[in-house]
């Protein structure tokens, strides 16, 4: 299997490291041509504003937008749940979303830089809890009727899917625990 990892901004090669750590292989992406051959493809976190500016001014959002249409499996953490929101609140208004899923999100939900947070979730198909990392993380506002919530913080959703679209409201690729890119693999 061939996991692309958008790699504009953000922690992309901790999620190679997870996914490797799963038996995937890698291949990060910055142009059209990245996306060549890919069975999926980790969106991570980073300054969603930037970058929404950035799949613009590389030519890369079209493209994408299109594999994500032709159902290519999509795993997108904190902005890259933004991007691949359907509405987003509190973003610039020339940013763009992929309207991948069925959520409506807040930039910054939880608060600033000084709010980030750690929590144990629960994940029901998981044996254990899982440590998730909340860095100014987007915050689920709306939901569809045809998401999926996999695990909730406080009530609210930071774990979902909708098809072969996954989004987390936190960082997995900042623990040493892959079960979560596991879990998006075993979708595939």
């Amino acid at each position: 299997m061939l996991v692309g990892v958008l790699a504009l901004q953000g922690a992309f090669s901790a999620h190679q490291s997870a996914l490797a750590d799963c038996g995937a292989s890698t291949r990060q992406v910055r142009v059209a041509g990245d996306l060549d051959g890919l069975d999926a493809l980790v969106m991570p976190g980073g300054e969603s504003t930037t970058m929404s500016r950035l799949l613009s001014t590389s030519g890369l959002f079209d493209p994408l937008a299109e594999r994500i249409r032709d159902d290519l499996a999509v795993f997108g953490t904190c902005a890259g749940m933004i991007l691949l929101a359907r509405d987003v609140l509190d973003g610039r208004p020339d940013q763009r979303s992929f309207d991948a899923i069925d959520i409506t999100v807040r930039r910054n939900g939880y608060g600033r830089q000084v709010d980030s947070f750690e929590a144990d979730i629960d994940v029901p198909s998981l044996n254990s809890p899982f440590h998730a990392v909340f860095i100014r993380a987007p915050k689920v506002e709306r939901i569809g009727p045809d998401i999926t919530v996999l695990a909730c913080h406080d009530g609210v959703p930071v774990l979902a899917r909708q098809g072969r679209v996954f989004v987390a409201s936190f960082h997995p690729e900042l623990t040493p625990d892959p079960r979560l890119h596991s879990l998006f693999l075993q979708e595939v």
